[in-house]
């Protein structure tokens, strides 16, 4: 998307221009989340791939999570990560 706009070729006292637009690929995933069981009191890790970095929300239900000690996000460009501390039956 960054090299969307007017390119010029210049040739003396000639040019010709161009408009360049680049449409966006859309983000899917390429490595999904995984069904997971964990003992109470436990942590685990909730992680998927992207095709391409882009920004991402977890929630669980229609809920919003947000860093917190109980919830920590990780990004590193296309993989993304949810690690959930201390675990309770009312997380599943």
């Amino acid at each position: 998307e960054s090299d969307a706009g007017d390119y010029t070729c210049v040739c003396g006292d000639k040019q010709s221009t161009a408009s360049l637009a680049v449409h966006a690929l859309p983000v899917l995933f390429k490595e999904e989340l995984k069904n997971e069981e964990v003992q109470e009191g436990e942590s685990v890790s909730l992680r998927c791939e992207l095709t391409k970095a882009a920004p991402v929300q977890w929630k669980i239900g229609s809920k919003v999570l947000k860093a917190s000690d109980k919830y920590q996000m990780k990004q590193d460009g296309t993989t993304t990560e949810l690690v959930i501390h201390d675990l309770q039956v009312k997380d599943a």
